[in-house]
């Protein structure tokens, strides 16, 4: 007994060959756009740097609520050129 109509017929959810190939456009765009913003904002790089850096040494369980935690806390962004300046008066 052969399943031959089965394998043909598409399943619920999936996507035809034009939405696949949509969405592969859509993944290329993104990607060229997220580059070109990381490029114009180079400050961004410092601040991965550092949340890296954090990671790698407290090793968080829960990556997820350690990252949510380190980008909403103010104290995660401050400028070592604004703590200098602070010190230094």
């Amino acid at each position: 007994m052969e399943d031959k109509g089965v394998s043909q017929r598409p399943c619920f959810g999936e996507l035809s060959e034009e939405q696949k190939e949509k969405l592969r456009q859509f993944k290329i765009k993104t990607r060229l756009d997220n580059e070109r913003y990381l490029r114009a904002h180079p400050e961004l790089g410092g601040m991965i740097g550092a949340f890296i850096s954090k990671l790698i040494l407290n090793k968080p369980t829960n990556i997820r609520e350690f990252a949510a935690d380190h980008f909403t806390t103010l104290d995660a962004h401050a400028a070592p050129s604004a703590e200098r300046s602070d010190s230094a008066e």
